[in-house]
């Protein structure tokens, strides 16, 4: 425990050593003319504030604990300043080990804390029309639940089913520490209900599956032009004749990942072209921030971001009122009102787990 506790201070050290040179360069004149460079360390020295200023305040109590040993250790003190002494080491102690726990949260969940932008994208699975609806219910849940957040909902893209539900839907979701939150919610969703086709009575099994990508902002990746190429067409489908008429759809392709993204949802080709350079960057960013997690070693493992739409992540049992999420064994006899967007206990309970996880190999 000594041990792990030196390797915590040691790295703490390093990077309160990383902050102190983060404010010498925003300080230089030359990096204040260089205005991506100043985002990106002011955007580093934001990550870092909270866990340096903590570390700062854990340093003083370790000093004061320290100072209050050697007295308990000097035989020529009074006897009431060694009981006062006594008596601050325990406070001094206590509060030594609640701060370092708190940066050691702070610590392996720094990445997360720092992306407030999310594209999400619902896709109905096996079960034909009650999937659609299922993959609707899933959007509406997580609609509510960004309202109650204050965040910003904006749908990017949508293909709607015949009974009022969803084939896709594309939407971003922006606001403070949302990464955090939602990104536990990649991987494969399946319902067991009664569908609204089904005449019996009897209870179906369909699916839907999500994907959770961190939106970057400009800094975070550079795409060249000549790694894209764009296809423009006419849109298809509802519309009349005026979108048929139009080129306004667009296709963009990655050359180097083969990531491909079609946007026809505007009448708009400039809007439409503005939508899938957002999708395209938050797919490309995801590709090969999933290359990194790969990459590091298990001391690095977390769940979030981490579901593939292949996982099975979570049930939706409707009949017993009970959702079910399979990676931490959970279940919740509240699907009713964790539906209607009152997910709050679902992701304090993924966090956490998450957090204790990452807090054992740290």
């Amino acid at each position: 425990m000594a041990e792990k506790k030196d390797t915590l201070l040691a790295k703490l050290d390093e990077i309160e050593l990383r902050y102190g040179e983060i404010e010498k360069q925003i300080a230089d004149p030359a990096i204040a003319g260089n205005s991506a460079r100043l985002i990106t360390l002011a955007k580093e020295q934001g990550k870092l504030k909270a866990i340096v200023t903590k570390y700062r305040e854990c340093k003083k109590t370790i000093a004061g604990l320290e100072d209050a040993k050697h007295i308990l250790k000097d035989s020529t003190v009074d006897e009431d300043f060694r009981d006062l002494a006594k008596e601050e080491i325990g406070q001094l102690e206590a509060k030594k080990n609640v701060l370092l726990e708190e940066i050691q949260n702070i610590l392996v969940m720094a990445d997360e804390l720092g992306i407030d932008s999310v594209i999400m994208e619902i896709r109905a699975g096996t079960g034909g029309e009650e999937a659609a609806l299922f993959a609707r219910d899933l959007f509406n849940m997580y609609t509510k639940y960004a309202e109650d957040r204050k965040w910003k909902v904006e749908q990017l893209d949508f293909s709607p089913a015949e009974m009022g539900g969803f084939r896709e839907v594309i939407f971003s979701i922006k606001g403070r520490g949302v990464w955090s939150e939602l990104g536990y919610e990649a991987g494969g969703h399946r319902v067991q209900r009664v569908p609204e086709t089904e005449s019996q009575g009897r209870i179906h099994t369909s699916a839907a599956t999500v994907a959770v990508l961190p939106e970057p902002e400009e800094v975070d990746i550079q795409i060249a032009d000549n790694e894209v190429v764009e296809h423009v067409g006419r849109s298809s489908g509802p519309g009349g004749q005026s979108v048929n008429k139009l080129s306004s759809a667009i296709k963009l392709e990655h050359i180097p990942t083969g990531i491909t993204v079609s946007m026809q949802d505007e009448k708009s080709q400039h809007k439409n072209r503005a939508k899938a350079w957002r999708i395209l960057k938050s797919r490309i960013y995801e590709y090969y921030q999933s290359k990194k997690r790969a990459q590091r070693d298990s001391q690095r493992k977390t769940m979030i971001g981490s579901g593939d739409r292949s996982q099975k992540i979570r049930t939706y049992n409707y009949p017993q009122n009970r959702l079910t999420d399979h990676r931490i064994n959970l279940s919740l006899y509240s699907l009713d009102k964790i539906m209607a967007g009152d997910m709050a206990e679902l992701i304090a309970a993924l966090k956490n787990y998450d957090r204790e996880q990452r807090l054992k190999n740290l």
